[in-house]
């Protein structure tokens, strides 16, 4: 198919340029570039604040939801003078710039190199070692689904009041469910990381049939697991409004906790969430007005450690080995026979 011709957009005072607008991203829908760009034009507000001054990731897809993707971590070659940047050490100890949005046109710019999810760091440019977020990914295993996330997010909830903490949810685009509590940064990501441990500890100790933290997939059941390591560093959620690769082209949808259990993620996407906002407002709005502190769930870390002997749980392959980490092996494959020989 032959390729349209390109068109400009303005976008609050900035020209962005956008190629080939009638390319088909989601074949499945015939939804198409420049639906993708509008949709980010219209929710250009709301997503510029999750974004605001925070490292970001780009997932693109440009060659559409059918083709491969890949994580955009260094700021592209041709990024405009105006797209801010701001440099980050990856767990490796490497630096990389990336980009750091200030401005809405960037949101567009990125949608025209095939960006469907944003993918913000938990801080921002001017304490980028301390995070100011803390987030939980719900994440449903085979034969549970997006209601039992809800429950367990429910209960997530009532830890987090406990907690001292409050956060808000949206759905993941999929079947799981993100809620983010903002928090000081006054801690660095390993003692964020172990925050959200102890939370979800907590949560599987008050519906153990239903949550999990084991990072293995052989041990985790039919329950939701409640990803830990999404709170590492360099380990990311797709944003609030992002686009995600669904044949459906589905949309995070930031919602109020007495909306979440009577939606469908599927009813937000490309050609609906906007009208959402429009209708309904921002359900993050304001969500940083009142950042928590973790001193009581840091005291949850250090009695998990004393009275239940429970420590760190494993990084993700690809990260150093970190003090204190249980060995990074499937249990299936760490069992010994008698004779010493792993069994597997």
């Amino acid at each position: 198919m032959a390729k349209s011709p390109a068109e400009e957009i303005d976008v609050d005072g900035l020209a962005v340029r956008i190629s080939n607008p009638d390319k088909v991203y989601f074949p499945d829908r015939g939804i198409t570039k420049r639906q993708v760009v509008e949709h980010y034009v219209a929710v250009r507000e709301p997503l510029l604040a999750v974004l605001y001054e925070r490292p970001t990731h780009l997932k693109r897809f440009v060659d559409g939801v059918t083709g491969e993707f890949f994580y955009q971590k260094r700021v592209p070659k041709g990024t405009p003078e105006w797209v801010d940047t701001v440099e980050v050490r990856f767990p490796s100890g490497r630096p990389a710039t990336e980009i750091c949005p200030t401005r809405t046109a960037v949101l567009p710019w990125a949608a025209n190199l095939g960006t469907f999810d944003f993918h913000p760091w938990p801080v921002r440019r001017g304490q980028v070692d301390q995070p100011d977020e803390l987030r939980i990914d719900l994440d449903p295993q085979p034969g549970t689904d997006f209601a039992d996330a809800v429950r367990v997010a429910g209960v997530l909830r009532e830890v987090l009041d406990d907690a001292g903490l409050h956060g808000r949810p949206k759905t993941s685009g999929g079947r799981g469910v993100h809620v983010l509590v903002p928090v000081r940064p006054d801690w660095d990501f390993v003692g964020v990381r172990r925050a959200v441990i102890a939370l979800a500890r907590e949560v599987c100790r008050r519906i153990p049939s239903e949550a999990t933290v084991d990072w293995w997939k052989e041990e985790r059941g039919q329950r939701v697991f409640l990803d830990y390591n999404q709170a590492a560093r360099d380990r990311t959620i797709a944003s609030a409004w992002s686009v995600r690769g669904t044949p459906r082209a589905t949309v995070s949808m930031p919602l109020r906790w007495e909306e979440l259990p009577d939606v469908d993620p599927d009813d937000f996407d490309v050609l609906t969430a906007a009208g959402v906002l429009a209708e309904r407002g921002d359900a993050l709005a304001g969500l940083h007005d009142d950042p928590g502190s973790l001193e009581t769930v840091l005291e949850w870390v250090e009695r998990d450690q004393r009275d239940h002997d429970l420590g760190d749980l494993p990084y993700p392959p690809e990260y150093p080995k970190m003090p204190g980490e249980p060995k990074r092996v499937q249990p299936s494959r760490s069992r010994a026979d008698t004779t010493g020989k792993t069994v597997t």
